[in-house]
């Protein structure tokens, strides 16, 4: 246990220091040139910054990504559960044990060096939710996760699908997939046309995770956000409940 709290304890430093990956944009300051200073082609700083659609169009005081921040890290399903402050690292639950228990609770004291019986395995997951969706609103779920997660790892692919989900079983947002992701104002894709671009295959295998086994991965995850290129105190003050990548999830 000590090992994992002093590996989560560097993680957070990482975790906390994202605004030395920032650059901010002075006068005479070109995307080419953040780029050459950077190490980085222009292609991989227009990458990392997808929030920016001109790249011959920069304004002073802007922020520009220059390099990515440290990944979670690496653990069994690759997730951790966090509070948003060092003093509350006693309530990080890694959940990759209980989620397994929870999608496959068939499956008894298999030690991780016994062989797996096939018959213990073999029962296929049952999908409910995916039953109830249409093809057009996995599609329209699958383009926001590419426009929304586009660098980001699997894990944090699934995160945000699942934050649409757990909107449609509040009392606080739509009932329909379409309409938790044209809601006004909530998903800066729809405003800037991201969202019309076609899912890549990444992006939709995420979708179908969070629709399967990985429906829980997110808990209680009603909104995320990159703190690195958004400042928002209302966000900020709320419960921080899985950081995946560059983005912070909240309830």
């Amino acid at each position: 246990m000590k090992k994992i709290i002093a590996t989560i304890t560097l993680f957070s430093s990482f975790l906390f220091a994202s605004p030395a990956f920032a650059y901010t944009v002075k006068n005479g300051d070109t995307m080419s040139q953040i780029a050459s200073e950077s190490n980085l082609t222009l292609q991989e700083l227009a990458a990392m910054n997808p929030q920016i659609q001109n790249l011959d169009q920069i304004n002073i005081g802007q922020t520009i990504i220059t390099e990515l921040p440290q990944k979670t890290i690496t653990l069994p399903e690759q997730v951790i559960y966090s509070d948003n402050t060092i003093d509350q690292l006693d309530r990080l639950v890694i959940a990759d044990a209980q989620m397994k228990e929870e999608v496959n609770p068939q499956i008894q004291d298999v030690k991780v060096d016994e062989p797996v019986n096939a018959e213990t395995t073999k029962k296929p997951v049952s999908t409910p939710e995916k039953a109830s969706y249409s093809d057009y609103e996995i599609d329209l779920l699958a383009r926001l996760v590419r426009a929304e997660a586009q660098i980001e790892p699997f894990e944090g692919k699934i995160a945000v699908a699942c934050v649409v989900l757990n909107r449609l079983k509040s009392s606080h947002f739509p009932k329909t997939i379409k309409e938790v992701i044209y809601q006004r104002g909530q998903f800066q894709p729809v405003s800037n046309g991201e969202i019309n671009k076609p899912a890549d295959s990444e992006s939709t295998a995420a979708v179908k995770a969070a629709l399967t086994e990985k429906r829980n991965m997110a808990h209680e995850s009603l909104f995320f956000y990159n703190p690195a290129i958004a400042t928002s105190h209302w966000l900020a003050s709320r419960a921080t409940t899985l950081v995946i990548g560059q983005h912070v999830f909240k309830k």
